[in-house]
Formats: C-alpha cells, sequence, structure tokens
C-alpha cells in the first residue's frame, strides 16, 4: 500500500533537518507510534523499515524512547533459568 502525505511547503520546509529524508522520518515516526501502541511487532518494524539485524530494531527503539515492558518477576525468571542451566 502506497500512503501520501500533502504538508504545505513552508511547513515541511521547516520539518526538514539538512542530511534526513522527510518521508524516512514520517515513516519512522509512525512505525514508532504504530509499535508503542501494540499494532505492530518486531517482524512489522523489520520488514516496514528495512532492518537486516536486531540491533538495528533495538537502535530504533531506542532512539524513539521505546522501553521493552520489563519487571522484576522477568529479571528473576531469567536469573532462575540461568542458576538451572549453571551459568
Amino acid at each position: 500500500m502506497n500512503v501520501s502525505l500533502e504538508i504545505p511547503d513552508d511547513v515541511a520546509s521547516r520539518m526538514a533537518v539538512p542530511g534526513t529524508d522527510l518521508t524516512r522520518r514520517a515513516l519512522e515516526a509512525f512505525a514508532a507510534e504504530e509499535y508503542r501502541q501494540g499494532r505492530i511487532y518486531k517482524p512489522d518494524l523489520r520488514r516496514l523499515l528495512g532492518f537486516e539485524t536486531s540491533h538495528e530494531i533495538d537502535a530504533f527503539l531506542y532512539a524513539h524512547e521505546i522501553w521493552y515492558d520489563y519487571t522484576i518477576e522477568d529479571l528473576d525468571r531469567e536469573m532462575a533459568a540461568l542458576d538451572r542451566l549453571g551459568l
């Protein structure tokens, strides 16, 4: 699906950041918000944004201040699993 936006030239010129692509920035902002709202997942981000590695996805999420919902209980569960494995 192709989606197009009309942005007045004067607004677009203020939104432009030298050395960046406004279209890409709009796509990334949209993808970040959809991920934040739980409507898309990491595999979707990979396809949508053309990422090759999970490190790229993690860097993208970090750059957009999207943090994992990781609790103390999650840490305890992982520590117990590592203990069982002898690590």
